[in-house]
């Protein structure tokens, strides 16, 4: 009969079933697929009151505008295709594809370079220049970086031990260094708390986490000398603003006073939009279209729409994290862990620069500012949380960092303790 009944359902249904057993079609990655459809549509009509003061129309879009639909468009297909193989077929590449990135990070620093290869914007050289379109290495690294490091993690125990923690930090050091030395400070402040993050989930103590960030801490003013000078005019900037001296409205601090006056100027539902656009316009507000786009929400949607982008973040964040409840398996969860890490970073500092709250680092705002590389690296963001909401972990594996409770009498979480069960039920010491 077994037989009778696989001959009746041939073997294109039996495919069909294995395919539909092997993927979960409802799973939470929809909240932030929509969280992200949310935001680019925002973005792009915050980037067309940016560019230009008369009323126009959808078909009559800013140029900029266009070209970030287009770049949106072209980033939904990147997701697509992302979410489709399993994600252990990503991270397969992974290792090549960083290596890769850190060799374009590494040309990009070689003087003899052209500028036309690679121009030279706000004081960093972040970009290669690839006829209508710009290719910037560093945020692509991000998805890399974060396939490298679940990969590296899934199986291991090391970092539970403070000594453990060594090969993750390097494997952030190249990547963070390399994007320092562009100099481009913003982007590379991104990688260490998606990497800390990342460790908590894998189970890392955070007593070996605390120290580093302390000693860290400690050892930042030692940095100093070494900044660049506009690096150093930032700072300085940041602690006029926030002592309330006004007299660098009109100098260093004026891209930060002026996004100040455009969010009080929203108040708490906004101005009409052409008042919107010629304020934003003849306030002359610098990078209105791409890192300061959220002060332009805020004038025209004022403190609600400001709040509404706010909560369409949580809302992507949160499917992220409800992705990586879900993942039994120890390498999905990571991914779905640390890409919210990074735009959960990026948010908070692109928002806390609008409201003066943090110096002006160059950060953008993901989904909203204007920029190709930025728009399609997080539109591949989330068509790698995707992939892991969709796709069954295939065995062999084990439960997600499932630790016996930690010997916290050992100083460097050394004990009898630090091992994990493996998908064997032995237990496995890497």
């Amino acid at each position: 009969m077994r037989l009778l009944g696989g001959l009746i359902r041939g073997p294109s249904a039996g495919t069909s079933d294995n395919v539909r057993s092997s993927l979960r079609i409802l799973n939470a990655s929809w909240l932030t697929i929509i969280a992200s459809i949310g935001l680019s549509l925002v973005g792009v009509y915050a980037i067309d009151v940016a560019e230009t003061v008369r009323p126009v129309g959808v078909v009559d879009l800013a140029p900029t505008a266009w070209k970030q639909v287009v770049f949106a468009i072209v980033g939904m297909l990147a997701a697509t295709l992302i979410a489709l193989p399993h994600y252990r077929i990503l991270a397969i590449i992974a290792w090549p594809v960083i290596a890769g990135l850190l060799v374009a990070l590494i040309l990009l620093l070689v003087p003899v370079l052209p500028e036309s290869i690679a121009p030279v914007r706000s004081g960093a050289r972040s970009w290669y220049a690839l006829g209508p379109a710009n290719f910037q290495p560093s945020e692509y690294g991000k998805l890399a970086f974060v396939l490298v490091v679940a990969q590296y993690l899934r199986y291991r125990t090391k970092h539970r031990r403070f000594t453990g923690l060594i090969v993750p930090g390097l494997i952030a050091a190249a990547p963070v260094g390399l994007i320092t030395l562009q100099p481009d400070l913003g982007t590379a402040s991104l990688y260490v708390p998606a990497l800390f993050v990342m460790l908590i989930a894998a189970g890392a103590r955070l007593r070996h986490l605390s120290i580093i960030v302390l000693c860290a801490a400690l050892a930042a003013p030692a940095a100093y000398p070494f900044l660049q000078p506009h690096q150093k005019t930032r700072i300085v900037g940041m602690i006029k603003a926030i002592e309330g001296d006004e007299s660098t409205a009109h100098d260093i601090n004026y891209q930060a006073f002026t996004a100040q006056t455009l969010i009080g100027a929203g108040q708490e539902t906004g101005v009409p939009a052409p008042a919107a656009r010629a304020l934003v316009h003849y306030n002359a507000l610098p990078e209105r279209h791409n890192d300061m786009v959220y002060a332009v929400i805020v004038t025209r949607f004022g403190f609600w729409g400001g709040l509404g982008v706010i909560v369409l973040f949580l809302v992507w964040i949160g499917g992220c994290l409800l992705v990586a409840a879900s993942c039994k398996e120890p390498m999905g969860r990571l991914i779905a862990v640390g890409l919210p890490a990074f735009v959960a970073a990026q948010m908070v500092i692109n928002i806390g620069m609008n409201l003066g709250l943090v110096p002006i680092i160059g950060i953008t705002l993901p989904f909203v500012s204007y920029g190709g590389s930025s728009l399609l690296a997080s539109w591949m963001m989330v068509g790698l949380v995707a992939n892991v909401a969709l796709h069954k972990p295939r065995p062999p594996f084990r439960q997600s960092f499932e630790y016996p409770d930690d010997d916290e009498r050992t100083p460097f979480g050394s004990g009898k303790y630090g091992r994990s069960i493996g998908f064997s039920g032995r237990a496995v010491s890497r």
